[in-house]
């Protein structure tokens, strides 16, 4: 046969499998020494086993793949074509199929683990943010029972708040315990504060007047209705104005929601 049927007739393809008899490997050796196409299909044959084991098995030890590749890669005695052992007391067409079953299997297996390796991250992520969420609201929980508690006890102060000319129908609540040295504020009562807006808390001394800064209040403490804010034992008075975001050292006066006196 000529060249080309030569190539094409599959042998080339068995002697790189290493599944030619010992007669059948001198007989290809001759052809490739004599024909470059035959040397080119070999070594195009190799290159092809080479990227198909590599693909399927990504993760195969650095000493076995290193071994596969100096039998596929290095070139032999000048020749550029690899000499395969020839396998003795085999089906030649089971022990390919058996290679290509393993290497696929392989490869099945290892998809299976990468997709029950996210769904175990994936189910990680889910319980951390469940975990989260369940400290916040055993967080918030346990500061509205503080308040509470503060506002049940018979030694609590109540101070109301009215509105003021710059938001008639706002109104807030103070509550003062001497005995805990503690000031919860209420402010349900106050609208929603505009964008890049806070409400900040003060304690007033009316002779002379003396604002005191104890309370920053943003969005979210709007939110829980009730808070704490920092102790002031001499206040006579409490107002609340509306300032720029992150508070101001003195209040806007004409941004007065509420005031009361103790």
């Amino acid at each position: 046969m000529d060249t080309a049927e030569y190539i094409s007739s599959g042998t080339l393809e068995f002697y790189v499998y290493g599944l030619l008899t010992e007669q059948e490997n001198i007989e290809v050796n001759k052809q490739a020494q004599e024909h470059e196409s035959v040397r080119a299909e070999i070594l195009s044959i190799e290159k092809a086993v080479i990227n198909l084991s590599h693909s399927v098995s990504p993760h195969l030890s650095a000493e076995n793949y290193e071994k596969i590749r100096q039998k596929l890669i290095l070139k032999h005695a000048g020749t550029g074509v690899v000499h395969m052992e020839t396998k003795r007391g085999m089906n030649p067409y089971i022990g390919w199929a058996a290679a290509v079953i393993l290497m696929f299997g392989l490869a099945i297996q290892y998809y299976k683990y990468n997709e029950v390796t996210k769904e175990v991250e994936a189910v990680n992520v889910q319980k951390s943010k469940f975990e989260q969420l369940l400290a916040s609201a055993e967080r918030k929980n346990t500061e509205t029972e503080k308040a509470l508690n503060l506002v049940r006890d018979n030694a609590t102060t109540t101070v109301n708040l009215a509105g003021q000319e710059a938001a008639p129908a706002a109104y807030a609540k103070v509550y003062i315990n001497k005995n805990r040295n503690e000031i919860y504020v209420d402010v349900s009562g106050l609208p929603e504060a505009p964008a890049g807006k806070v409400y900040q808390v003060w304690a007033l001394k009316l002779d002379p007047l003396t604002p005191t800064s104890i309370g920053v209040i943003d969005d979210a403490k709007i939110q829980n209705g009730i808070f704490k804010v920092e102790n002031n034992a001499t206040a006579q008075a409490f107002g609340i104005t509306l300032e720029p975001a992150g508070g101001s050292p003195t209040p806007t006066l004409e941004q007065l929601y509420t005031l009361g006196k103790v």
